[in-house]
């Protein structure tokens, strides 16, 4: 399953799923999951150059990754383990200023979440190396400064939970990865900055690296306020 960047076909990313998140986007806390489709070709291995499309305000949000391993539909929450081959550490990045646009026209999130580069992913961690997912610590920092540290324990909705939802809508394939929320602190990457991500178990050792750093666009999209 190391190959999942590669071969899996789908990122399903769960919204929402942090209450501290949720609130300083002055959004509602979910009564049930949700989630919205990335691109595969989003994806930008550790150490590459995160591209941010001219006028977009990009924003950080580092999540635990889970890589599926074992192809199911309507899976229960009981079975859902058995499910998942392994974790990962990855950012997904939002167009901000795109998303807040479309939002208040009605209009999908896709193209606000889809921007090539706008996964930046870590390695394949295998289910054995991570005793719980549950208490892992995530951290994200720029230039050195530490902008986002949040703990797994504060899911709203756990792995097994998402896992029977998203399949219990969309049959989950080999090498799909579900992206499972970010705590609090999002905020942006401009170009020139420097983003390194940590994934840690609850004793402080380091389980994921994973580094980037953004540099402006050119050519391609180009964000207006207009309609």
């Amino acid at each position: 399953m190391a190959s999942f960047i590669r071969h899996g076909k789908k990122i399903v990313a769960i919204g929402r799923n942090y209450a501290a998140h949720a609130k300083e986007l002055n959004n509602a806390v979910p009564k049930e999951p949700f989630f919205f489709i990335k691109p595969t070709s989003s994806y930008l291995p550790s150490g590459g150059k995160l591209e941010i499309p001219h006028g977009i305000v990009a924003h950080h949000e580092v999540e635990l990754g889970l890589v599926i391993g074992k192809a199911g539909r309507d899976i229960s929450q009981a079975d859902a383990e058995s499910h998942i081959a392994g974790y990962t550490l990855a950012v997904d990045m939002t167009a901000r200023n795109l998303q807040d646009k479309v939002r208040k026209a009605g209009l999908p999130w896709s193209a606000a979440k889809g921007f090539d580069t706008f996964t930046p992913i870590g390695k394949f961690i295998p289910k054995t190396a991570i005793a719980d997912p549950h208490s892992l610590n995530l951290s994200l920092k720029i230039n050195g400064i530490t902008k986002q540290n949040g703990t797994t324990g504060d899911m709203i909705f756990r792995i097994p939970r998402l896992i029977e939802h998203v399949s219990s809508i969309m049959t989950l394939e080999e090498g799909d990865v579900i992206l499972t929320g970010t705590p609090s602190g999002v905020g942006p990457v401009v170009p020139g900055d420097n983003v390194e991500c940590a994934l840690a178990n609850s004793e402080g050792a380091e389980l994921a690296k994973l580094q980037f750093t953004a540099e402006q666009r050119e050519g391609g999209y180009r964000f207006t306020t207009e309609d």
